[in-house]
């Protein structure tokens, strides 16, 4: 299979999966996509536009990077409001049934027979190929990309991108001793979310289980709302990641082709 394939099925999609990099990038929240069997889930279409269904964004820079670093892409096809591919399935919000100012009918009072079903038919399929893509990789190295409202709850986040970790700080660490290097955004660790916040489960599920190299990005998303925002987004990562990788010894992970 050419390199630049795409494999497809259900509720993830693979971009580039011959990609020769040992990164693997992960963008859960990459799709607004609602069946149409859960009838919008009873939300209004601005809900099923807002930040609250998916991450605005974030897909395009993850798909960018994955050319820039010959990467391959594990992402979401459905809103994270059908099941949140970045929750196991026992955390309340997998499911959640309002997400900050919204309320999300078709998530209320969800039996346990309901709940299964999406585990089964969105979250159990994502996580096997997610598994999957790393034991096929050699000393695979975790990112995932996620964007943030630039406003929460009413209150404006100063915060521009986040250099998220959980337990395995490895690669945060490193990205944070050169972030001034690489942009003059504001850059925080564990912001606007962190562990405590139930955000780290695909980095402690799939990474630090297994003793691999990780970090999660959360970038505002008024920064990557136009396509030239997203390429430049992608393009400064790449070497921000390289610079990172080549101070703990990873250098070799990554083949950034411009």
């Amino acid at each position: 299979m050419h390199r630049d394939a795409e494999l497809s099925e259900g509720p993830v999609r693979v971009i580039r999966p011959g990609g020769t990099s040992s990164v693997l990038l992960v963008c859960e929240h990459a799709s607004a996509f609602i069946p149409p069997e859960f009838a919008n889930l009873g939300l209004s279409t601005e809900a099923r536009r807002s930040h609250a269904a998916w991450d605005p964004g974030a897909l395009a820079v993850a798909e960018g990077l994955s050319a820039r670093l010959d990467a391959a892409l594990v992402s979401g096809t459905v809103s994270r409001l059908v099941y949140d591919c970045n929750r196991p399935p026992d955390a309340p919000d997998a499911m959640r049934e309002r997400s900050e100012v919204f309320d999300v009918p078709g998530n209320r009072n969800l039996s346990a027979a309901d709940r299964a079903a999406r585990v089964r038919v969105f979250y159990d399929p994502f996580r096997a190929a997610l598994a999957d893509r790393i034991a096929r990789a050699e000393a695979p190295v975790i990112v995932t990309l996620h964007s943030f409202t630039p406003v929460f709850h009413g209150q404006r986040r100063a915060v521009e991108i986040g250099v998220l970790h959980d337990s395995d700080a490895r690669l945060a660490d490193a990205m944070l001793a050169v972030a001034g290097d690489h942009t003059d955004a504001v850059v925080r660790r564990n912001e606007p979310y962190g562990p405590d916040d139930g955000v780290t489960h695909t980095l402690r599920a799939h990474a630090v289980a297994g003793g691999h190299p990780n970090v999660m990005l959360e970038i505002r998303s008024d920064l990557i709302a136009t396509k030239a925002q997203q390429a430049a987004m992608a393009g400064m990562l790449a070497g921000w990641l390289a610079a990172a990788f080549t101070m703990t010894g990873l250098a070799g992970a990554v083949r950034c082709t411009g």
